[in-house]
């Protein structure tokens, strides 16, 4: 305990992490209560019906991502999966199109084209997912909810689809402020504030639920409580599990001092790709329920959409666990490049020991990622459907279940590691001690 307040206190003697730490804080409040804002002209008092709806299902997960705006009919209520949409849209048309990997390769500049184009396409999803939400609150609250008139027409609607869109803009513009000016990746923060302000709510139900079942109620609890924390220590591993591949380095004499001549590591982690496949794959599982309106699910639905807004069925769980994998693979490719890395030994003079320099490297560091990457991406699959088994084998109650694995609880981890680790490298740099007395904290970006 000593040691926790020393570090705080080390935290709060360097000027500019304090600074950032704070506007981070301040950030996060200022986007935590806009999802307590309502639409202009909508009753809150009259938002029950909406919040039965997304009690549990993909509405469910919807409303968790947004931390609770969904069902508040906030102007910030579509969150931030617009801009993860778009982000995978463009992605894709990096590997497709000449252009983009033109962009890409431009360093700097590329980047902000790139960042320009994908905020252009979020606000044309916008403009589809926007008037989608709004139908589906129409159809969900009374009519005398609406305030704006007689009745909720199509200028309504125009004016709610522009305040809808400037909300997800705005949380945009907070996530880019936290990255520039704050601590840690400002996305990742936005989407992680939302899901753990459902942690507390999620717990008082579930001990709810275990006290009024009779014969050991408790016990349960404390049960599903262990299991939640072993979880929480395999997706730990999960997200800083490496494979050390050995370096010699060869001897240079400059002068009168030698240089090389040491065995070094690299570090390729075994989930190279963090939990951005988790995301993605979430993403593209929201557009069933976006195209079909919102619908309820329930009897209305049936067949495919009715298989893919089951968040405990079969298919659902066997597609999200499939595009999964195939996420960390393709996300994967995009943040390692064993060309690069062949490039640099061989200009360091540098060698894998019983691999030729050149193309054989290059080969050796692919197939070594390769083989890595697949266990890897089958256990992130596995961890991220291990909800359903909580809600069906344990009879654990669904909003808890959501933190049994699952895109919540690697989110949570991912980000919270990455975090650490900014804070940590702030330390180090000013000579104070880190976080942990056993070695650095690896976040999903590794060392």
């Amino acid at each position: 305990m000593k040691a926790l307040f020393q570090t705080i206190k080390n935290i709060w003697k360097i000027e500019e992490l304090r600074t950032r730490i704070l506007f981070t804080l301040g950030i996060l409040v200022v986007y935590r209560l806009s999802s307590f804002v309502t639409l202009p002209g909508v009753d809150p008092t009259q938002l029950k019906a909406l919040s039965d709806q997304t009690a549990d299902g993909v509405m469910g997960l919807l409303d968790m991502f947004s931390g609770g705006a969904f069902s508040n009919a906030s102007i910030v209520a579509l969150g931030i999966m617009p801009y993860i949409s778009a982000s995978i849209v463009v992605q894709l048309l990096g590997i497709a199109i000449p252009y983009f990997q033109k962009m890409q390769r431009e360093g700097e500049s590329g980047r902000r084209k790139i960042n320009q184009i994908t905020r252009y396409l979020t606000i044309l999803i916008l403009v589809v997912q926007a008037p989608t939400y709004l139908l589906n609150l129409q159809r969900q609250i009374p009519e005398e909810a609406f305030l704006l008139g007689s009745s909720y027409d199509f200028w309504d609607k125009a004016f709610h689809t522009i305040i809808l869109t400037s909300g997800t803009m705005f949380v945009m513009w907070l996530g880019e402020r936290i990255t520039d000016k704050g601590i840690g990746n400002g996305i990742s923060l936005i989407i992680m504030v939302g899901i753990i302000a459902r942690l507390p709510e999620s717990l008082v139900q579930e001990l709810s639920m275990r006290l009024e079942n009779q014969g050991g109620g408790l016990v349960v609890l404390l049960v599903e409580v262990v299991i939640w924390l072993l979880v929480i220590a395999v997706s730990i591993l999960l997200v800083q599990g490496t494979r050390k591949i050995p370096v010699q380095y060869a001897k240079r004499i400059v002068g009168n001092k030698q240089y090389g001549g040491v065995r070094q590591y690299i570090p390729l982690k075994v989930n190279a790709a963090g939990v951005m496949p988790i995301i993605f794959a979430q993403a593209l599982m929201f557009i069933p329920v976006t195209l079909a309106g919102f619908t309820a699910t329930g009897e209305s639905m049936s067949g495919f959409l009715s298989a893919f807004t089951d968040v405990t069925g079969f298919w659902y769980n066997f597609v999200f666990a499939f595009l999964i994998v195939i996420f960390t693979y393709f996300y994967t490719a995009v943040t390692i490049n064993p060309t690069q890395m062949a490039e640099d030994m061989k200009r360091n003079g540098g060698f894998i020991p019983g691999v030729k320099p050149g193309k054989k490297t290059i080969e050796y560091l692919d197939s070594v990622m390769s083989r890595i990457t697949l266990p890897g991406s089958l256990f992130l699959a596995f961890v991220a459907i291990l909800p359903a088994f909580a809600k069906i084998l344990l009879g654990v109650s669904y909003q808890f279940s959501q933190f049994f694995g699952g895109t919540t609880l690697l989110i949570m981890v991912g980000v919270v590691l990455d975090t650490l680790q900014q804070i940590e490298s702030h330390l180090l740099m000013r000579h104070y001690d880190g976080l942990m007395k056993s070695g650095r904290i690896k976040g999903r970006s590794g060392n």
